[in-house]
């Protein structure tokens, strides 16, 4: 099961990849994390990644939820937290939310921003379906961009869309979906390719991949089992190949890493680290 430790680097981020979407980002002395999936099974998906205690998420601050699809905007995991952290959803779904308890979350589209603190979290595009399948309703798709001193971009799902180049300047960690829940991709993602593109525009310090090797559809790990580890492999060979100057750090789900202060108070590491 794994644990986490609260952080506060000066002038820094912490990062814990706790599995599929869901990162902990500990910046400027706030706990912020991104699209809790916090159970061992979500319909036909098993968790195959080691399981998370929540216990160990006690002291979040806010909770970022980039879309409504069920593997991003997880209820049960919401009420799993053991604190009633302020939650920071796309424009529409904050009545979903309403009729399941969670009352006050900040709705916000593209272009604006809240502040936690010393943290500004400013939502972004996202190019991805927005509608809560299979019957329910539809809201905003965003990715948000954590500033703390150092800036951290969370994709949540998208496409490749050429407006990520205007979130470049100045990005430190780039945290980026190399694949998804299962042997294939549909529409509104990256794969590692695309992924990999997707570092010429944003060229930030460090790049993460994440939104992979968590989950699998029951039954099927043995026969297309490939799928849950070679994604980001395939993202770092392609992103040495069209973005050399970003490092790649390849996290399992459970691991942290600590990104030192930013390039204006200490000078970038290079290379590809796995």
């Amino acid at each position: 099961m794994m644990r986490t430790v609260p952080v506060s680097p000066e002038g820094g981020v912490h990062i814990t990849w706790i599995g599929h979407a869901t990162v902990l980002v500990e910046v400027a002395g706030r706990r912020l994390l991104t699209d809790p999936l916090l159970r061992s099974r979500l319909a036909h998906l098993r968790r195959v990644a080691p399981g998370v205690d929540p216990e160990a998420l006690v002291g979040v601050d806010g909770v970022l939820i980039s879309h409504m699809h069920l593997d991003h905007l997880d209820v049960r995991s919401l009420r799993r937290l053991p604190d009633r952290p302020r939650l920071i959803v796309p424009r529409g779904a904050a009545g979903l939310l309403r009729h399941h308890g969670f009352d006050g979350a900040d709705e916000i589209a593209a272009g604006e921003a809240v502040q936690l603190g010393p943290v500004t979290v400013r939502a972004v595009p996202a190019r991805h379906d927005g509608r809560r399948r299979p019957l329910g309703p539809r809201a905003d798709t965003l990715g948000y961009v954590i500033d703390g001193g150092a800036r951290v971009y969370f994709a949540g799902d998208t496409d490749l869309y050429d407006g990520m180049a205007e979130l470049a300047a100045g990005l430190d960690v780039a945290l980026l979906p190399v694949w998804g829940w299962g042997p294939s991709l549909g529409t509104g993602h990256m794969g590692p390719r695309e992924a990999a593109e997707a570092l010429t525009l944003l060229r930030p310090r460090v790049a993460i991949p994440i939104h992979w090797g968590t989950f699998f559809p029951r039954g099927l790990r043995r026969l297309r089992g490939r799928a849950l580890t070679d994604p980001p492999h395939v993202f770092a060979r392609e992103a040495a190949r069209l973005a050399r100057e970003v490092e790649v750090r390849i996290l399992e789900p459970g691991a942290s890493v600590q990104i030192p202060a930013p390039r204006y108070t200490q000078g970038p590491t290079r290379g590809h680290s796995q």
